[in-house]
């Protein structure tokens, strides 16, 4: 199925992605060398890439909406949209709870609480990020107007690695 949401014939959930993880990644990397000792400046630096990371988060999320409400019920492809669309909502909300205590405080440096939970925020996105391949590359969602929505899980080994001899 192809994207109901283009910008000059490519889909736009894909393209803003890149951006929150980028931003989320390298702010969670900052914030572990500001309180290993780097410079100060660092924490202020990952406060603001969480602040821009959830504005775009946020605008890539309602990009993927128009993807996920598109996508037929029933299907694997559906299955594995809404778990991936949970878990971003999950990263969102742990960075905005991080965001939220930085706003007021004397300092926008991370401390170890903080940084504990962005490190659980980060993990649910590798998953989030896997999970939004699959969609992608294994299951064509958003790029294929032919897509396999119900295509085995690229965990699988295909039929050709099996054992000689396995029955299926």
């Amino acid at each position: 199925m192809e994207s109901r949401l283009k910008v000059l014939g490519h889909p736009v959930h894909p393209m803003l992605v890149m951006f929150p993880v980028g931003l989320l990644v390298t702010a969670v990397l900052f914030d572990l060398v500001d309180t290993v000792g780097g410079p100060d400046l660092l924490g202020e630096v990952a406060y603001w890439n969480i602040t821009v990371g959830l504005v775009v988060g946020l605008l890539a999320a309602v990009a993927g909406t128009f993807d996920l409400l598109a996508i037929p019920t029933g299907t694997r492809a559906k299955r594995v949209a809404l778990t991936h669309a949970a878990a971003n909502v999950a990263v969102i909300l742990l960075f905005a709870a991080v965001w939220a205590v930085r706003l007021n405080a004397d300092s926008r440096a991370a401390g170890g609480a903080l940084i504990a939970i962005e490190v659980v925020a980060l993990a649910i996105l590798g998953v989030s990020a896997w999970l939004g391949g699959e969609l992608v590359d294994r299951l064509g969602v958003g790029v294929d107007r032919e897509a396999g929505l119900d295509a085995p899980s690229s965990l699988r080994p295909p039929a050709a690695t099996q054992r000689i001899g396995e029955v299926r």
